[in-house]
């Protein structure tokens, strides 16, 4: 089933985002390569596709797991999580309807 994954940002992130980064996309790519990923993406601070030094306000993952404890394991487990970039994880199951392709 699918789950999304809504995680809100601590204040001022940027510096925390930025220094788990690679190991955040790391784990998206792999939830890639398995199929499993929907879509994945930040949350702009302001109104525009590259803010800058004003940062994220948080970010959305939709992807498949087995079950809503596997979705909020992973969640919690995300650098973003455990290096103190998100200060709250909201995980939902997701039903998908459109595209119907």
């Amino acid at each position: 089933m699918l789950y999304a994954i809504i995680g809100e940002d601590v204040d001022n992130s940027l510096d925390k985002r930025l220094s788990v980064r690679d190991k955040h996309l790391d784990r998206l790519k792999a939830l890639q390569n398995e199929g499993r990923l929907l879509m994945a993406g930040p949350f702009p601070a302001i109104d525009s596709e590259d803010p800058g030094s004003a940062g994220f306000t948080g970010s959305l993952i939709v992807a498949e797991f087995n079950s809503l404890i596997d979705a909020q394991e992973w969640a919690n487990n995300d650098p973003y999580a455990t290096d103190g970039a998100f200060k709250n994880i909201t995980v939902k199951p997701y039903k998908k309807v459109f595209p119907t392709s």
